[in-house]
Parts: structure tokens; C-alpha cells; sequence
């Protein structure tokens, strides 16, 4: 999991609300989070930051994805599946974890959300978009480099602005900026832009 193990929980215990339909997981979860003197497991109403999980039901949980953006706090999505990476992003979590990998670390990964990061299992950040792709003769190339209007882009898109938004925060045209947006998306080898964002961050060229 991608995190800082020095985060410190600034202005007291980090309200967590483990959000699942399974009894025994919520368990084992609760128990976790209550041996770090730090984190008190609350109910969602009074949580800073809602720990939900996806369930190992792989085809249901894409279905369930659209809860995240009703929890009304930060989000850390437990997923069964790297394919569940980009739509929990899509859906708000601003945290995305292996149900089955949730360990010590979780707290850590719970209070960087809280204070406004996101935070990716690096297992799932690695399968999301490849570093370098190979070229035709098999051997890996670098991953292009953003100019300094498409880092601009990049992190608008980060703050989910839509190209007509980012056209009139840069004063450029709609069409400037769907070109742009289109570049970045090219250079980091994203399908989407919620990749592009979430490549952006892991090369650290954008901060969220």
C-alpha cells in the first residue's frame, strides 16, 4: 500500500466507519483499526473517513461502486480485483485498497485520506498503467514527458475540472483544451482520464 508510516493523526483520533455487509469481515476490521491507540471505529454518521468494502462477490461489487459517492465522507475502498481500481476512483473513493491485503498499515492509509490524499494499494497502482511499453522491437521506451501547459492540464484534471473548465481557468478554447487533455491522456498511456490522473500522481507530478 502507498503510504507515509510517520502520518501523524493531527486534531485527535481519527473517527473511521467500516462500511460492509459482511458481519465477520466488519469483525476482524473493527478489532484491526481498535489496536491503533489513534483510530476509534464510529458509526458512519460520525465518521471523518468510511473504510468500505467492496465484497468478494467481484460482479456484484461493480454494481455497488455507486454507494461510494452516498457515504457523504473521504472514502478507502477495500476492492477484490485490480480491475476495480479505476471505476472505485470513478465512483469517489479517494483511496482504493486489496480487501483481502488490509493490514496494519490501513490506519495510515485511513488518516492520509482524511487529510486530503489519495492513496493507492502500490500492487494495484503497478496494474493500472505500465511505467514504460515497449516499442517494436520489444524494449521498453521512457514514458513521454508533459510540457509545462499539459502538467497545467493534468492538474486541473486532478481537481476534476471538465475541458470547458479547464479551457476557462488556462483562456484557451474548448477545443485547445480537448487537445491537450488528449495529449496528457497519450503520454501517460491512459484510456481515461482518472488514469491519467492516477499516473500523473504516481510519477508525482501532481499532488492531490
Amino acid at each position: 500500500m502507498t503510504r507515509n508510516p510517520n502520518i501523524s493523526l493531527v486534531g485527535g483520533p481519527l473517527h473511521v466507519a467500516v462500511v460492509t455487509d459482511d458481519p465477520l469481515l466488519k469483525t476482524g476490521l473493527t478489532s484491526l483499526l481498535a489496536h491503533d491507540g489513534e483510530v476509534e471505529v464510529v458509526s458512519l454518521d460520525k465518521a471523518d473517513v468510511a473504510l468500505w468494502d467492496s465484497g468478494p462477490d467481484s460482479t456484484r461489487a461493480l454494481s455497488r461502486l455507486r454507494e461510494l459517492g452516498e457515504l457523504r465522507v473521504p472514502v478507502v475502498a477495500a476492492v477484490g480485483d485490480a480491475s476495480h481500481l479505476a471505476p472505485a476512483l470513478a465512483a469517489g473513493a479517494r483511496g482504493v485498497v486489496l480487501r483481502d491485503q488490509v493490514g496494519s498499515g490501513i490506519g495510515a492509509a485511513l488518516a492520509a485520506v482524511r487529510s486530503g490524499l489519495t492513496v493507492i494499494d502500490s500492487a494495484l497502482a503497478q496494474t493500472l498503467v505500465p511505467a514504460a511499453r515497449p516499442d517494436a522491437q520489444g524494449k521498453k521506451r521512457p514514458a513521454a514527458e508533459l510540457t509545462d501547459r499539459e502538467t497545467q492540464v493534468v492538474t486541473l484534471l486532478a481537481e476534476g475540472l471538465s475541458n470547458k473548465l479547464i479551457a476557462d481557468r488556462l483562456g484557451i478554447s474548448d477545443h485547445t483544451a480537448k487537445f491537450h487533455v488528449n495529449g496528457v491522456m497519450a503520454k501517460l498511456g491512459a484510456s481515461t482520464r482518472t488514469e491519467a490522473v492516477v499516473e500523473a500522481v504516481r510519477r508525482g507530478l501532481v499532488t492531490l
